[in-house]
């Protein structure tokens, strides 16, 4: 490989730049002059972008750039000049001919750019055949319309800031280069800036209360100062009438000095509050790109595409300077360019049945971003035949989904929730462009990932929409602010779908659940508390704080200790040596300076969904305190011998213990770190993790230590117990003399009775 010269390379590096933005500018061109041939404006652009090309690539010194643009501004030029019209031939050679404009750009050394110039001498000689009128090779027409390509032209450089705009619309502002990460830091440092700018309002309350304070204290030394005028006039001497004065004039010049200092802190936190507003607003900008810079690729993919089934399907995009948070924007191209093809493939009619059907041959799909009650919402439409219920309905059938007597029962909302399911296809035959059913799952996985939502909306013979509800950025989130045990957390307000206030007898129990009627449904009810396994929840009345989480079927209410409002805060993320934490997203920061967690809705959604398959879901209500107190005592049994394992959970359920068991000493380790227990009592010789491991693992856990740990084991020499005891073990039995009652005994010598 040929190295490229140093000093060169950063030439070739704008250079590339230049590329990539000449060639979005030509691919829009040549999409609409599919449409519009003779439109002046638009050849104008593409011979222009074709032109600029070519300087660009003679004063960095690409011959091949060179001559691949100056084909190309010939081509436009004729069409001005009206020799040629372009058809849909022209168009897809010359979108081969953008494709290797960016091919150029990407070449990294010499050899590369060499490996280019067959490709581009047989372009250019395509190119000159047909703008002759001379029949074009197969080979050529067949490469020149190559639809196995998915190019997205505008693909953002991850490590340095993109412009709001195309090169060619920035030439009144300077841009500068910036490494994404140092960007973040600026926003999160202005983040912290304006979080502690809102310290100084409660100090200037505080400031306040104390100078009504001074206020009191001085009209109540007046009225002392009068008393003992009016009743000892005669008995106080000058000295004491001095005093007093004095004490009087200190006072009214404390009064006027803390009036002033606090009318400068009021100006002060006026003034800071709002130049750290500024600061952030601006860093946050910063992050920010127009919803076009997302949308590069699109047209021509749905161009190719539509060609390639014989379909001609127009794209609209609306809402292009809608602003999108750049981390966002970076993770909406797979998405969207999933709906897009499920639109072109599944959406639009064959042409012959749109005529038949009266609709004009030309499908419309609609991309379109905008910003609404504080969030970002991108839909992607068809005016195509809508979705075959009738097809879905028999397709879950045949995927044993849901048996027919269910199916037949399904609304259309339930039915199409079908269509996210990972695997879900309507289509019997994989061809290129769907059939494996890896498209929709896909899309509502990135949106779970910011926090979004996705649903589906159709018409028979109308039309499908999909539509994405995204945080306006991944910086700051709209929280309700809740409190649990004592500690306040931050629901994501986008997962939250209704606040109440639930009186106790609105609740019921159905099959051992409680439940309460939302919406015409019933839903299920459990306290944060045990989400996240804090302290027994109290009920203060008859009335409970209630928050609904979730969808459809997977929703429950959330019973909290208080509502304590709704706030933007700015997402700190946690120290990524601690791994995913259960149940939280992230931390943050109110604006007193208290920290506090933002929750994980899909996690608590999980977490409750295990307590349910567990046979573990608390009860909620006025008596659920009391019932925690009374509540039997856990005992975890770990041990690989079914047998064993049984006989010792009957025995001790037998006596009131709440017993769960775990298969081996891995499953016991994961199953402590779960949940709650009282005691372990666990065998030795076990696979994947033995006794002694276990015990050790326990002992050194700071959370875990305090556990006692009962060994149970037929190994009953004094040096198996030695080394049983000395892991951290609080009990050795042997398994080949105890009985029943030596077993009870032991339990009851470390944890007591069952209840208690």
């Amino acid at each position: 490989m040929t190295s490229i010269d140093p000093g060169r390379a950063s030439l070739l590096e704008l250079f590339q730049e230049e590329a990539r933005g000449q060639a979005q500018i030509l691919s829009d061109g040549l999409i609409a002059l599919e449409r519009a041939p003779r439109d002046p404006v638009t050849l104008e652009a593409c011979m222009r972008a074709a032109h600029s090309l070519k300087g660009a690539a003679r004063v960095v010194g690409v011959p091949v750039g060179v001559t691949l643009a100056h084909v190309m501004e010939d081509c436009f030029v004729a069409a001005q000049d009206g020799r040629v019209v372009l058809d849909a031939g022209h168009i897809d050679m010359l979108l081969r001919g953008v494709d290797l404009i960016v091919q150029i750009g990407e070449a990294r050394d010499i050899d590369a750019q060499t490996a280019l110039e067959r490709e581009v001498d047989t372009f250019v000689e395509a190119l000159n055949a047909r703008l002759e009128g001379k029949e074009v090779v197969p080979e050529v027409a067949l490469e020149a319309l190559d639809l196995s390509q998915e190019l997205t032209l505008a693909a953002p450089v991850e490590e340095a800031l993109e412009p709001a705009a195309a090169p060619s619309r920035t030439n009144d502002a300077r841009m500068l280069r910036m490494r994404a990460d140092t960007l973040d830091r600026l926003l999160s440092h202005s983040g912290e800036s304006l979080v502690e700018s809102r310290w100084l309002k409660p100090f200037s309350q505080s400031m306040l209360r104390v100078k009504r304070i001074q206020h009191d204290a001085s009209r109540a030394l007046d009225r002392l100062h009068e008393t003992l005028t009016e009743a000892n006039a005669t008995q106080l001497d000058a000295r004491a009438h001095a005093s007093l004065d004095e004490v009087r004039r200190l006072t009214a010049e404390a009064h006027r000095q803390l009036s002033e200092r606090l009318a400068e802190l009021e100006n002060f936190d006026r003034r800071s509050t709002h130049l750290a507003q500024q600061i952030y607003d601006e860093a946050l900008a910063c992050r920010m790109r127009p919803f076009v810079d997302a949308t590069g690729g699109f047209a021509r993919m749905v161009r190719d595409v539509a060609r390639g089934l014989g379909k001609d399907i127009r794209l609209v995009i609306a809402g292009e300077t809608t602003q999108v948070d750049r981390d966002i924007l970076d993770l909406l191209d797979a998405p969207l360019g999933h709906l897009l093809r499920n639109a072109v493939d599944h959406g639009i009619e064959e042409p012959s049945l749109r005529r038949a059907l009266g609709k004009p041959e030309t499908g419309t799909i609609t991309l379109e971003a905008r910003h609404s009650a504080g969030s970002l919402f991108i839909s992607v439409s068809d005016d195509g035949a809508g979705v075959d219920l009738e097809g879905l309905r028999r397709a879950v059938v045949r995927k044993h989904l849901a048996n027919e007597e269910t199916a037949a029962r399904l609304t259309e909302a339930e039915l199409l929730e079908f269509l996210f399911l990972p695997g879900f296809t309507m289509r019997d035959a994989v061809t290129d462009v769907s059939g494996r059913g890896v498209g929709l799952d896909a899309v509502q996985d990135v949106v779970r990932q910011v926090r979004g939502s996705v649903r589906v909306t159709q018409e028979a013979h109308a039309g499908t929409r999909f539509t994405l509800q995204l945080p306006l950025t991944l910086s700051v989130i709209r929280s309700l602010i809740v409190e649990v045990a004592g500690e306040p957390y931050g629901l994501p307000l986008a997962h939250v779908a209704r606040t109440l206030v639930l009186p106790a007898s609105a609740i019921d129990t159905l099959e051992g659940q409680q439940h309460f009627s939302f919406d015409g449904k019933r839903v299920g009810l459990v306290t944060a508390h045990q989400i996240l396994q804090t302290a027994a929840f109290e009920a203060a009345s008859d009335a409970l704080n209630v928050v609904v989480i979730g969808q459809g079927a997977a929703s429950y209410g959330v019973v909290v200790d208080r509502f304590l409002g709704e706030r933007m805060l700015v997402v700190q993320p946690l120290d990524k040596r601690l791994g995913k934490v259960r149940n939280i997203a992230a931390g943050a920061l109110m604006e007193n300076g208290d920290p506090l967690l933002i929750a994980d809705p899909d996690d608590w959604l999980r977490s409750v969904e295990k307590l349910v398959g567990s046979g573990e879901l608390g009860r909620v209500g006025a008596s659920a305190a009391r019932a925690s107190v009374v509540s039997a005592k856990r005992v975890l049994v770990v041990d690989d011998s079914l047998t064993v394992r049984e006989l010792e959970r009957k025995l001790l359920a037998s006596r009131g213990y709440d017993v769960s068991v775990a298969v081996d000493g891995m499953d016991g380790w994961n199953a402590v770190r779960g949940a709650d227990f009282d005691l372990v009592i666990t065998d030795i010789d076990m696979p994947r993790l033995d006794g002694i491991e276990l015990v050790t693992l326990i002992k050194r856990d700071a959370h875990l230590s305090a556990m006692p740990v009962m060994i149970v084991s037929y190994k009953d020499r004094a040096e198996d117990r030695q080394r049983g005891l000395d892991a951290g073990a609080d009990y050795y039995l042997a398994k080949g003399s105890f009985h029943d009652q030596a077993l009870i005994d032991a339990v009851r010598d470390l944890i007591g009775e069952a209840r208690s």
